[in-house]
């Protein structure tokens, strides 16, 4: 099979071209293929599937590297509409396991794009605690101020969230802190059992966390558009949305790195 490796602000995947939906993996090819000792290595792994329906384009399904899907990916989203920019596609309205989603190509190349996703509308969203927010972003996400971000302990204070009792199906945990530059957020990714370099998803929970909380590290157009700059390990992403937190989008690079044919067993 011809397999090609994206990544989006270090956020980084595997992605098939199954619009003839011959690719079928299990769990353990996928969390082979998703090894980074003895596969290509990656945080998850993508089909881009055929619509279901004619006033879609395509069908995002998306795997986390522990093999099992997951219903939504921000970063991945933006890495399947440039694969599918790159498949020659005209416009990117598809459908993910958290529902109807749409993507707009901003700059494009056969390499580095700009891409721009529709997040679904927030709809749950609460303070958990005096520093922490809960938020449904497509994906669980909790989110912690802190004031110690480059320093703290995301090995032990990760895992302690991404299990706590109180989320009984496990969630995504970020942390963040209010610079003179921006939002800055890391991500202890469910799924991936690591820190990630990114998650489109929960920078787009830590803005509305953010927001909610007063932090005035954002712009307000005049339409009413709130825009927060987020800045992740290694790269920056933007989020925009209302103020009831619908129209939601995420903004930022998508890469291709390379394509190589594999051998599944």
């Amino acid at each position: 099979m011809k397999a090609y490796k994206y990544q989006g602000a270090g956020n980084d995947f595997v992605i098939f071209d199954n619009r003839a939906g011959d690719i079928n993996l299990n769990d353990s090819q996928i969390r082979l293929l998703c090894d980074r000792r003895y596969g290509i290595g990656a945080d998850g792994l993508m089909l881009l599937n055929a619509p279901k329906s004619a006033d879609r384009d395509f069908e995002m399904k998306f795997y986390n590297a522990d093999g099992f899907e997951g219903d939504m990916c921000g970063n991945g989203a933006r890495c399947l509409v440039a694969f599918a920019y790159h498949r020659g596609l005209p416009s990117f309205r598809f459908d993910a396991r958290d529902g109807y989603h749409e993507g707009f190509v901003l700059e494009g190349s056969s390499k580095r794009c700009i891409i721009r996703v529709k997040i679904k509308d927030v709809k749950t969203i609460y303070k958990y605690s005096d520093n922490m927010y809960y938020a449904d972003t497509g994906v669980d996400h909790v989110v912690e101020f802190r004031n110690d971000l480059d320093t703290m302990n995301i090995e032990k204070d990760g895992p302690y969230w991404r299990y706590h009792k109180d989320f009984p199906n496990g969630t995504n945990v970020n942390f963040i802190q209010e610079k003179e530059d921006g939002l800055h957020v890391r991500t202890w990714e469910r799924g991936v059992e690591a820190e990630t370099y990114a998650c489109g998803t929960g920078c787009t929970a830590s803005a509305i966390s953010a927001y909610k909380e007063g932090l005035k590290c954002c712009t307000v157009s005049e339409d009413g558009t709130i825009k927060y700059t987020v800045k992740t390990l290694k790269d920056t992403l933007a989020i925009d949305f209302k103020e009831d937190l619908t129209n939601v989008y995420l903004t930022g690079p998508a890469t291709f790195v390379f394509e190589t044919d594999i051998d599944i067993d």
